[in-house]
């Protein structure tokens, strides 16, 4: 699927998934081999050069943690508290220079303080905290178009016992969904603004295995009481 999106005239500029792909090491590499930047779940169990990445969640200083929007949902936007630690760059073959960053990602719910997600990423060496958590929202909106399309264009709604029966269903039912979302978009008001990115900082803890990203408020916080 990734391959016929990368053959075809569209712009591609990330990819996320779940933990059922995102632990897949072959896959992660698929994308880094394409040049391509994602953001994808893991399980807590995941190893990130050697300890899982849950234990190095664990080690995150309060600092590191960011209160960032995921992206607009049903009831406005939806906020989270974030830690992000850079792992070693990437550099692209018959490139000296590193060209792209890893990451360890974490999301923890603010009403549930132990509901936590984890991701692993590559992105651009200018992609911030707030970018990760943006591409790792955008997933959400991939599974309430699903969700979406069942409802309104019966989606799920198919008895076909061939692959070429079940093609021509899907795609009519997306098509049809999106010609409703054109529409509504174009009923919708125009020029919704875009949130602010806050600076990346970077801890220097010297006993991390990981580099932290600090939450730029608390470190200014930090700086004017002392």
């Amino acid at each position: 699927m990734i391959l016929r999106a990368l053959a075809s005239p569209l712009p591609i500029a990330w990819v996320t998934a779940d933990s059922a792909y995102g632990q897949d090491s072959h896959f992660r590499r698929f994308l880094e081999d394409a040049e391509l930047s994602y953001v994808v779940a893991v399980p807590k169990s995941q190893q990130v050069n050697g300890p899982r990445i849950d234990h190095l969640i664990v080690q995150a200083p309060r600092e590191a943690w960011q209160r960032l929007s995921a992206g607009p949902g049903a009831k406005g936007e939806r906020f989270y508290d974030w830690a992000a630690a850079r792992l070693p760059a990437v550099a692209e073959s018959g490139v000296d220079e590193p060209t792209r960053q890893k990451w360890v990602l974490a999301r923890r719910s603010i009403s549930r303080p132990d509901e936590i997600a984890y991701y692993l990423a590559c992105a651009p060496l200018d992609a911030t905290v707030a970018d990760l958590a943006r591409v790792a929202g955008c997933r959400w909106k991939i599974e309430e178009c699903f969700q979406s399309a069942k409802n309104e264009c019966g989606l799920d709604q198919y008895e076909v016992p061939r692959y070429v029966g079940w093609h021509r269903h899907i795609t009519l039912a997306m098509l049809a969904h999106a010609f409703l979302a054109v529409m509504a978009v174009q009923e919708r008001e125009k020029g919704v603004s875009r949130p602010t990115h806050p600076t990346s900082w970077t801890s220097h803890q010297p006993k991390s295995v990981v580099c932290w990203q600090l939450n730029p408020a608390t470190v200014l916080h930090a700086a004017t009481t002392r």
